[in-house]
């Protein structure tokens, strides 16, 4: 399964997957943490790290993700990170709503949330552009979260301001 929008490609990682990341120098630590536990939990599948690839090049260019299933209150945390020369392009904002809508299509989450550090304006501004709310600050960090029920579909058209469905 995976995830298109205009112009990325969203797929769960898998261990295929990740040795063409490290093939092109995409390591991070927390995806080998998840196969590890994905072998040993097969129903974590969909709900740790995707790669997001550039559509026309299938050039992975960061990862998203949750940090595990839903909890019993179907609360589930989102994550991301891009590799620097792909920041400040939009593509966190596209990915991440795409992988938000299909979220709250499984029906299994019904409030997603994330964290970030105060400083770091760059990602404030992906969390405010999805429509989170900030919930709480603490420790130099900002809590958010995203309500099933209070989520707009789709990206809005800026020019007419009317939603447009990108997945």
């Amino acid at each position: 399964m995976r995830l298109i929008t205009d112009r990325l490609l969203i797929q769960p990682v898998s261990p295929e997957l990740n040795q063409a990341a490290v093939k092109q120098g995409y390591f991070k630590g927390h995806i080998e943490l998840y196969l590890n536990e994905l072998e040993k939990d097969p129903n974590q599948l969909y709900w740790g790290p995707w790669f997001v690839m550039l559509k026309e090049s299938v050039h992975i260019i960061g990862d998203i993700g949750f940090k595990g299933r839903p909890d019993e209150e179907r609360i589930a945390e989102i994550g991301y990170g891009f590799l620097e020369e792909y920041q400040n392009q939009g593509y966190a904002t596209e990915s991440v709503r795409a992988l938000i809508d299909w979220a709250f299509e499984t029906d299994e989450a019904d409030i997603l949330v994330a964290e970030t550090a105060n400083d770091n304006i760059a990602s404030i501004k992906v969390l405010e552009k999805l429509g989170m709310q900030r919930i709480h600050e603490a420790n130099g960090m900002i809590y958010w979260q995203l309500l099933k029920d209070g989520i707009h579909k789709g990206m809005i058209n800026e020019k007419d301001g009317e939603a447009e469905k990108e997945i």
